[in-house]
């Protein structure tokens, strides 16, 4: 996803009205933010049904711990893979990928990543590391042991976030769909509509796929919609508001986007463009 000056000269795209009220009210409440939702409330009804549908759950986070990040990092991409983070950065001419400690925030390894392109997602599947770009319709593969270079791929149209559910790569490209490739050839094998209460929730960005459902970040919005990959329909909204305080933030672009989940140690992980840290955060579980 570029930064919201980029986005200006992109034009409208594809979503609905709820979807663009929640932006304007996001907007309106930049400057008086609250601090991260305690866990105890239950997704419900009279929790204004997230940013979409009536009755569509919202889940509230609690803050677990908090990690150094590097405050220069355009975070594009966030993944856990063998216990490993990766991050994927971006901006033409500072994009990167990178290996990095999540106690520390130190950069292990670092592979640039050339202009013109700009980085954007990545995910880990069958021992290879792919990161989309932006806007130059071509992907990266890497080895996720060294990060050395192994190959690279096409596919149409902008890259924004990426993940894949054990078979197939998923990807975003900031409108309403999500498209499924096959990750032999890259041919397009399904696509989705991402909808809630029937109506497209469109700037679809950073993905994760979490037990059986893919997480997407909506562009500009600190809000999470977990999605049914087999139908599109979002099943919840995960609200992450607050989690950087306003005398944390560096400017216009520091928006949220990176969510990892580390499945061995069931640690859910999140941060933003330009945020000094990452917040491993614990989501209510309806009835627990």
């Amino acid at each position: 996803m570029p930064p919201r000056s980029s986005a200006r000269s992109r034009g409208p795209r594809a979503g609905h009205a709820a979807l663009l009220a929640l932006a304007l009210l996001l907007g309106a409440c930049q400057g008086d933010r609250p601090s991260a939702q305690p866990a105890d409330a239950e997704p419900t009804p009279a929790d204004g049904g997230g940013p979409g549908a009536p009755g569509t759950p919202t889940y509230r986070v609690e803050v677990v711990r908090e990690y150094p990040h590097d405050r220069g990092a355009f975070t594009q991409g966030l993944e856990f893979h063998d216990g490993v983070l990766y991050e994927s950065t971006g901006l033409e001419g500072q994009s990167s990928l990178r290996k990095v400690e999540l106690e520390t925030g130190r950069v292990l390894q670092r592979q640039v990543v050339p202009p013109p392109h700009f980085a954007e997602g990545i995910t880990v599947l069958d021992g290879k590391l792919y990161q989309l770009t932006w806007k130059s319709g071509r992907g990266f593969i890497y080895d996720p042991q060294t990060l050395a270079l192994r190959d690279s791929f096409s596919y149409a149209g902008e890259g924004w976030g990426l993940t894949n559910d054990g078979t197939q790569l998923i990807l975003s490209d900031g409108s309403s769909r999500l498209r499924f490739l096959d990750p032999a050839g890259f041919r397009v094998t399904r696509t989705v509509e991402v909808t809630d209460g029937g109506l497209p929730v469109a700037n679809l960005n950073e993905l994760e796929y979490i037990d059986g459902e893919v997480w997407a970040n909506v562009w500009q919005t600190e809000w999470i919609a977990r999605i049914d990959p087999a139908t599109g329909r979002v099943t919840g909204w995960v609200d992450v508001r607050g989690l950087l305080l306003p005398a944390e933030r560096s400017g216009t672009e520091d928006v949220f986007n990176g969510i990892a989940y580390d499945r061995a140690n069931q640690r859910l992980v999140v941060t933003g463009k330009f945020w000094p840290k990452l917040v491993e955060i614990r989501v209510r579980v309806p009835g627990g």
